[in-house]
């Protein structure tokens, strides 16, 4: 078999698959839906969880005072501001 004619037939096996596997998802029930909706908040839940601790974490070993001292000595303050006046509506007074 040439490879021209194994690519067609590994991309037909593909296109099976995600067809039966559309077919299969089309024909799931209600509860089954509901069952991956909840395992996918629980995952989602347990990720946040983990993120979490581990900023915490991270956050815990930085040395505020000692990274405020870094930056003022390693860095320019450069600060941009715009004030402008508006007049006051009379019916407000």
């Amino acid at each position: 078999m040439s490879e021209k004619n194994d690519g067609k037939a590994k991309l037909g096996d593909i296109l099976k698959t995600v067809v039966s596997t559309g077919v299969s998802a089309a024909s799931m029930g209600e509860e089954a839906v509901k069952g991956i909706m909840e395992n996918a908040k629980s995952a989602k839940s347990e990720f946040m969880g983990q993120l979490k601790t581990e900023v915490k974490s991270w956050l815990d070993k930085v040395d505020l005072s000692k990274e405020i001292d870094r930056v003022l000595k390693d860095y320019d303050l450069e600060v941009n501001a715009k004030i402008s006046f508006k007049k006051k509506n009379k019916d407000n007074e």
